[in-house]
């Protein structure tokens, strides 16, 4: 529990035996200043990992699912239906690229108010290599796209985020690949949701990235992320954005 809130964390995992052990160890190790734990339930979601994943999480402390059906979506959704009611979704990546010490900076924005807190890793620090060219293209790209469609102030679509549990309910997420994040995003905008951006650090991650480590990943993810835009604005029609954005 942190500042009076119920946290729990969605981790959608595939091939990460060699860092979610760190990553869920990370996270459980996270305490208050009275010595509590911050984070309530741990779901690890393995999305058909040929390695021992699973096995790994488990052994870190985290609760495993399995989803055959493959996609970054298809994961994060089916470790949202095993999470145990908490007042918030923590969601983070399974390759060590994010420090889970700053996880208190998201759930600072969900105390302060805020329904929606992306971790910004363009406003943060980023270590060399963290992020190859194409896919610092790809996420400007894409954020542009959300600010001249919507209005709203976007730097990322940074995978590290928190929203309360009522508000993911009421977005009705359904992509089953990489445009779930912008899915989230933009829904948000529609739902007039209270959204904030706080920057979060970035480092290599351990292992080879599903997305900038082949071309297929490459086009996939961004073929996901546009495709989803396009949709939801078609969806949308004409109808005027309803929120401005803040960040802290």
């Amino acid at each position: 529990m942190y500042r009076g809130l119920t946290v729990g964390v969605a981790i959608p995992a595939l091939d990460e035996a060699a860092s979610i052990g760190s990553v869920v160890g990370d996270l459980k190790d996270l305490r208050n200043d009275d010595g509590s734990a911050v984070i309530d339930d741990i779901v690890v979601c393995d999305n058909g990992s040929r390695d021992a994943t699973g096995t790994c999480a488990t052994e870190a402390g985290a609760r495993v699912v399995r989803e055959a059906r493959k996609g970054y979506g298809s994961a994060c959704l089916a470790a949202i239906a095993e999470l145990e009611r908490t007042d918030v979704v923590l969601f983070t990546d399974a390759d060590h690229a994010f420090h889970a010490s700053q996880a208190c900076r998201l759930l600072d924005g969900i105390a302060g108010g805020a329904d929606l807190v992306i971790g910004s890793r363009a406003l943060g620090g980023m270590d060399p290599g963290a992020m190859s060219a194409t896919q610092v293209f790809g996420n400007r790209l894409a954020t542009a796209l959300v600010r001249w469609l919507w209005g709203q102030s976007v730097t990322d679509l940074g995978p590290y985020r928190a929203i309360r549990t009522q508000a993911l309910s009421s977005l009705a997420m359904r992509d089953a690949t990489f445009g779930w994040t912008v899915e989230m995003q933009v829904k948000a905008i529609q739902h007039a949701l209270q959204i904030v951006e706080v920057p979060v650090d970035t480092r290599v991650r351990i292992g080879k990235s599903k997305i900038s480590g082949t071309v297929r990943g490459v086009l996939g993810a961004g073929f996901g992320i546009l495709s989803m835009i396009a949709k939801l604005r078609w969806q949308q029609g004409n109808k005027t954005p309803r929120l401005q954005g803040r960040r802290v």
